[in-house]
């Protein structure tokens, strides 16, 4: 920009700034926003008072303008953008707290179960088992029960276990031939399937009861379960 000569205009605009002539400039308030006003203002007082002799093109102004208007715009869309992703998060936060009370399926071989209570899980078997069994584990890591469920093919397998009744793909299993029922506890679940006269442990997936719900620093959702602690939300594998 050329030089601005009508010395009382310019102070005029600067003062508004907070900006001393005689001084080095001084923001009257920490900020960095510049408003279109004051932007406008600086802009026809140069203009008003360029060298006649060599004046500025129309672009140099209008490219000034423009440029203004991008920025402005963009601080807008951050604007926007900042509020819509914390309305985000906070509705996201609201269908989270839905959930505490009820039950999802998570990645784990250990799960609790409480009085009156149900563990439901899967299980994906790669391929067909000619004998497939579940070994429950108490607390104390002593075994509990074994389950046996012979030839099994190849697909995810589902279960559902209350410490005296098994019911595997929709089918009761008479495990307990008598024995006495498990009491509430937290349980380890082993699913073992032979394969080439192998056993090899599967992984699994079991329910768990939502005790709450918390936001990271990160702004991501936190599941509270019972018997395993803290879970990210994108972990859930089925909500129940």
């Amino acid at each position: 920009m050329s030089n601005i000569t009508n010395t009382q205009s310019a102070t005029d605009v600067l003062s508004s700034y907070g900006i001393d002539k005689n001084k080095a400039a001084v923001p009257a308030k920490k900020t960095n926003d510049l408003g279109q006003d004051a932007f406008l203002q600086l802009m026809i007082t140069q203009m008003k008072n360029q060298d006649p002799l060599a004046p500025q093109s129309n672009s140099e102004f209008v490219a000034q303008l423009a440029q203004f208007s991008s920025v402005q715009g963009l601080e807008k869309l951050n604007t926007s953008f900042n509020s819509f992703s914390s309305g985000f998060q906070s509705n996201q936060a609201l269908q989270a707290s839905s959930l505490v009370g009820r039950s999802v399926s998570v990645e784990t071989n250990t799960s609790m179960l409480t009085a009156g209570g149900i563990i439901s899980g899967s299980v994906n078997i790669p391929a067909t088992t000619s004998d497939l069994k579940i070994n429950i584990y108490d607390s104390k890591g002593a075994l509990a029960a074994t389950v046996p469920l012979g030839a099994v093919q190849k697909g995810d397998t589902t279960f559902r276990f209350d410490g005296q009744d098994m019911e595997v793909n929709g089918k009761l299993i008479d495990w307990t031939a008598g024995a006495k029922a498990l009491p509430a506890d937290t349980y380890k679940f082993e699913v073992l399937a032979t394969q080439d006269g192998k056993a090899q442990q599967l992984a699994t997936n079991l329910s768990a009861n939502v005790n709450s719900v918390t936001i990271g620093t990160d702004g991501k959702l936190v599941l509270n379960l019972a018997g395993l602690g803290a879970m990210d939300l994108s972990k859930v594998k089925q909500f129940n």
